[in-house]
């Protein structure tokens, strides 16, 4: 599946996007569309950080429970957490019990509150070129690109931890930095509210 795939509704979608019925809703309402706000841009980049060696379906279906761990992704919440509070979320089993994700995502949030014009500016200056082509196939789609390097190495030294170039770059494609929606995918421009001519 290494174009866009015919779903059984008549659509056609990226071939990952097909998948599974939680990436199919996640593919056609969620991913690739602008998310702005510093808690939500919060929430992505602590779920891409604990992605981090996992399926992402596997942070998909834990999502809510992340949400109720992590105070609604509220970054002054987040950042007032304590050892008591690590300890607490290595036992919830709502979410991805690991020390030192559970750990840099109180940093990040802590990182987060000392960025003068807020985390939405700092990301969003990163955000790649609209007028780049689109991908045909899966395997034009890159895991890591210039831009994400740069916001990689601007999260790292503003404090954020793992945020690493490919990590930084499914932010980007998450939160709708670049569309990276097949050219044939019916998703693809969606954010704007049309199709590509």
């Amino acid at each position: 599946m290494t174009g866009a795939v015919l779903g059984p509704d008549g659509l056609l979608r990226c071939g990952w996007g097909e998948s599974a019925d939680d990436y199919r809703l996640y593919h056609d309402t969620e991913w690739g569309r602008p998310v702005h706000g510093d808690a939500a841009l919060f929430e992505r980049i602590s779920l891409e950080a604990f992605q981090s060696g996992l399926s992402w379906i596997t942070i998909l279906r834990r999502r809510e429970g992340f949400r109720a761990a992590f105070a609604g992704f509220d970054i002054a919440a987040v950042a007032a957490y304590g050892p008591a509070d690590t300890e607490r979320l290595l036992q919830d089993t709502g979410i991805i019990r690991n020390r030192a994700k559970i750990e840099a995502t109180v940093a990040n949030a802590r990182a987060a509150l000392d960025l003068d014009g807020g985390l939405d500016e700092l990301v969003w200056r990163f955000a790649a070129d609209p007028a780049r082509p689109a991908p045909r196939t899966l395997a034009e789609v890159p895991a890591v690109t210039p831009e994400s390097t740069a916001l990689a190495k601007e999260l790292k030294k503003r404090g954020f931890r793992f945020v690493g170039p490919t990590t930084a770059y499914a932010l980007m494609q998450a939160c709708g930095l670049v569309d990276d929606h097949l050219a044939d995918c019916h998703a693809r421009g969606a954010a704007a509210g049309q199709r590509p001519t």
